[in-house]
């Protein structure tokens, strides 16, 4: 009964809105918290929630470590996140599209709903080209893989991360092909295009950003319908000022926690995303440096935002030949 009333009270505390603290949160952390990013160091995965676990060890009083776990395009730490034991001391991170889809893509047996959802940014795709190809803006890449088709290499964190999505939904939006070059993470992907491994990457803007200002890299166009005002380097066009058919889904990233954890861990990570890191300077300090976008969303509300960009991802998966599992039949319907 005791519980039971105390867990009312902290409910009714965030319903109100009021600031939260440490002394009063149902949940109090004995020992640090591991939240395993399951892509290499450096990408944006790694970037954004090294942040947001900085903020969060203020309000829990607990040190949260990060461990990095790359590999088979995320699931491998997914996995590892998944299988540890459900007592809230080890949490994942990602793109919401990525763990919504890694069950449609047969990487791993998990659905959406297996997890809670704490996201912070929006991220956007940059077609991001080596300086020594000849593409200036979209229109030259468009008419080089139409002139080459399936010749022009693309260099993403592997299948189902948001740069295999972002090649994908391009691509089959206007027809065209490419060649596929995977790594394991978007700041490898990177890395190989600014060496000339590959002509293209469609890696996250927050992982091309520091090439793109070092003149490493150069943008074509942003894969969004708005313009990105990247700091230090200026306005990246939207590829739909030159290119018609295409318009992405939002990319929510986050931290994901199992459903099966505890009640007061899900109530005090509730109320920190609300009180602490929906007004963190340090995240949109972050966002706005990084060509994100500051969006901070729990629950509920957080799934729902998630949910167009894996269904696009899902059935895109799905229409490519690339699925072992229909999206209708795990609850993804096709709209």
């Amino acid at each position: 009964m005791r519980k039971a009333t105390y867990l009312a009270a902290a409910a009714a505390l965030l319903a109100l809105g009021g600031t939260a603290s440490a002394q009063n949160y149902p949940w109090k952390p004995d020992r640090p918290v591991t939240i395993i990013v399951p892509w290499a160091a450096g990408g944006s995965t790694d970037q954004v929630t090294r942040i947001a676990a900085a903020e969060m060890e203020k309000a829990l009083g607990q040190k949260i470590v990060v461990v990095n776990q790359p590999g088979a395009s995320g699931s491998i730490g997914t996995r590892n996140a998944m299988m540890a034991a459900k007592d809230g001391y080890t949490w994942t991170a990602g793109a919401a599209k990525d763990i919504g889809t890694y069950v449609v893509s047969g990487l791993l047996d998990t659905k959406i709903d297996d997890w809670r959802l704490y996201l912070s940014v929006i991220n956007v795709s940059i077609l991001g080209a080596n300086p020594n190809t000849p593409y200036q803006n979209a229109q030259d890449l468009v008419a080089a893989m139409k002139a080459k088709p399936g010749q022009i290499t693309v260099a993403t964190a592997g299948i189902n991360s948001s740069g295999h999505a972002a090649i994908e939904a391009f691509t089959r939006a206007l027809g065209l092909t490419y060649k596929h070059v995977s790594y394991d993470g978007g700041n490898p992907a990177v890395v190989a295009t600014v060496a000339g491994e590959t002509e293209l990457t469609t890696q996250l803007a927050v992982e091309q950003a520091s090439m793109i200002r070092g003149k490493r890299l150069k943008p074509l166009a942003v894969l969004s319908d708005k313009p990105l005002e990247l700091e230090g380097y200026g306005t990246i066009p939207p590829v739909t000022a030159s290119v018609a058919g295409f318009k992405p889904d939002a990319n929510y990233f986050g931290i994901f926690v199992h459903n099966d954890v505890p009640a007061p861990v899900k109530q005090t990570l509730d109320m920190i995303w609300k009180d602490v890191i929906a007004n963190s300077e340090a995240m949109k300090k972050y966002a706005a440096a990084n060509g994100a976008q500051f969006a901070p969303v729990a629950g509920d509300d957080a799934k729902a935002a998630a949910m167009p960009a894996i269904r696009t991802t899902a059935w895109q998966l799905h229409d490519a030949g690339k699925s072992k599992v229909a999206p209708d039949t795990v609850g993804i319907a096709k709209q």
